[in-house]
């Protein structure tokens, strides 16, 4: 898939991914390619400083891990991001269902095509 494509609805895509519980980059990199079958592939240069403005504008909170010897920054939404992903949602079923009737326009019954 395009990376165009996904740029304007990537704060979702991390928000979402993270409502579960907290995760770490990489992580969280698995998770989108895993609930998109494979389609979506985000780089580490595209999540990271996108995670590091979600955590400045109060979304995301993080905390350093330790796993083994190796420490990882695992991030968590926050109650505001929360609320930002419920509407995040919205207007994503708002956006699919104006472009879906454009794209896939329904005729009604009895008039011609």
């Amino acid at each position: 898939m395009k990376t165009d494509a996904v740029r304007g609805h990537l704060d979702g895509l991390l928000l979402a991914v993270l409502e579960p519980g907290p995760l770490h980059g990489y992580a969280i990199i698995a998770a989108v390619q895993n609930r998109s079958g494979g389609v979506l592939e985000l780089r580490t240069g595209t999540i990271y400083p996108a995670l590091n403005r979600l955590e400045r504008v109060g979304l995301l909170s993080s905390s350093w891990e330790s796993a083994g010897e190796r420490r990882r920054r695992c991030y968590e939404l926050t109650e505001e991001g929360r609320r930002t992903l419920a509407g995040e949602r919205t207007a994503w079923d708002e956006f699919t269902t104006a472009i879906g009737s454009v794209l896939n326009p329904s005729i009604p019954p009895g008039l011609p095509t």
